[in-house]
């Protein structure tokens, strides 16, 4: 039961609140889920509200290869022949009391999901939520230059509905399912509103990518419709855009693929060059899975 899973340390009044979910691992390429919420946590100067306790839910020895193991252990820092961080998933809720505002970011259990939904609409009915959306992201044909494509599923068709004056493209998709899918047949069940958005993001761009990150908070902002600070990201996207502009004007064969990418976004064609675009980043030793 959630129960004895979920710790609650402050009890705010809210009467009809929104949460926001980013999960680290599956959907979280250019760390946008849970880069997300790292930055709302920070300009909104959001309280911790809560935390899911992590032991049940996880496997930290799975057998296997090396790297599939590692995929599992948790992650460690040793200087100079100390350990100095063990570091263990975490699952934590935060709260705007100005905005009726909860935040989640946490790791998607790999056990348990019945358990850990609990924790989750659990906090839901406690604190009133209504509406419940999941930020995350996944590796796609949109080039960098353009804002990445939003793509939207919801637990009723009048949340559906609502969404399409946000400008979303709604999912079409069959093969391996997520917490997300899961919580979604859920939230339904339970009376309360779940809706995904899902960022398709430059599939050659390693590493935390701000650009998606700015624009997934600036449309999410507009969605839950509250004010963030958006000047920080801004600066932070704009470098990295010029950085990596820079880079592909030096790979020849990189800025072609681009200039092509660019034209398909621009005319609508989706899904044409992505074979391509694979096939381009296995030669250069980047796996796209």
């Amino acid at each position: 039961m959630a129960g004895d899973q979920l710790k609650i340390h402050a009890r705010p009044r809210f009467q009809r609140a929104q949460m926001v979910l980013g999960f680290s691992g599956w959907m979280d390429g250019g760390d946008v889920s849970t880069g997300t919420i790292d930055w709302l946590v920070r300009s909104l100067d959001a309280e911790l509200l809560g935390e899911i306790d992590s032991e049940p839910f996880y496997i930290y020895s799975f057998p296997g290869s090396m790297e599939v193991s590692a995929l599992f252990r948790p992650h460690v820092h040793i200087e100079e022949g100390r350990v100095r961080r063990l570091a263990f998933p975490r699952n934590f809720f935060h709260h705007v009391p100005a905005e009726e505002l909860i935040l989640f970011s946490g790791k998607e259990p790999n056990l348990r999901w019945s358990d850990f939904a609990d924790c989750i609409f659990a906090v839901a009915e406690e604190f009133h939520v209504r509406r419940i959306f999941f930020v995350g992201s996944v590796a796609g044909v949109v080039p960098h230059t353009r804002d990445p494509r939003l793509f939207c599923s919801a637990s009723s068709d009048a949340l559906r509905d609502q969404l399409r004056q946000y400008g979303v493209r709604f999912s079409n998709y069959e093969g391996p399912g997520s917490l997300i899918t899961y919580l979604t047949v859920l939230a339904e069940r339970r009376g309360v509103e779940l809706a995904s958005l899902v960022a398709e993001i430059p599939a050659y761009v390693q590493g935390t990518n701000p650009i998606c990150i700015e624009s997934m908070v600036r449309r999410l902002a507009s969605i839950l419709g509250i004010q963030v600070k958006m000047e920080e990201l801004r600066a932070a996207r704009d470098v990295f855009e010029k950085r990596l502009s820079e880079v592909v004007q030096q790979k020849q064969d990189l800025r072609e693929l681009i200039d092509k990418l660019e034209s398909d976004y621009d005319n609508e064609v989706f899904d044409t060059e992505m074979g391509d675009l694979k096939r381009w980043l296995e030669q250069r030793g980047i796996r796209l899975d």
